[in-house]
């Protein structure tokens, strides 16, 4: 099976099965590609059974490669990726993503969740 990002976001229907499955977003970062915001990337996986089994994110303009695979790790061209050590949440960067959804429930929910997030002594 195959769902595409573009085609779901226009509203075309997708139901995620058992079957051996492909998700891919073409252009992963949309809105920062029509404001030439230089953050995109083709990201594609492979899901088998509704559970992931490899990714892979191609950074354009970076040229990098992000690639993982279930239980063999995640990789920056080639090169093995870890998480930090950090254990204090004081000491720690939060990053994240408002969405896209403009619907005033979702909002609601957006920035009670921000709220939350933005009351943790987190370290920026």
């Amino acid at each position: 099976s195959f769902i595409g990002e573009e085609s779901v976001a226009a509203g075309e229907g997708s139901i995620l099965t058992d079957n051996p499955t492909w998700i891919i977003d073409p252009i992963d970062g949309t809105t920062n590609f029509v404001h030439r915001f230089p953050f995109v990337a083709v990201s594609i996986g492979f899901v088998v059974n509704k559970k992931i089994e490899f990714g892979i994110v191609y950074s354009c303009v970076e040229d990098k490669m992000y690639t993982a695979r279930k239980g063999k790790g995640a990789f920056c061209n080639g090169q093995k990726l870890q998480v930090s050590g950090q254990e204090d949440i004081t000491k720690s960067l939060l990053v994240t993503e408002l969405g896209s959804n403009r619907d005033p429930e979702t909002i609601k929910i957006v920035l009670s969740n921000m709220e939350r997030l933005l009351s943790i002594p987190i370290h920026g």
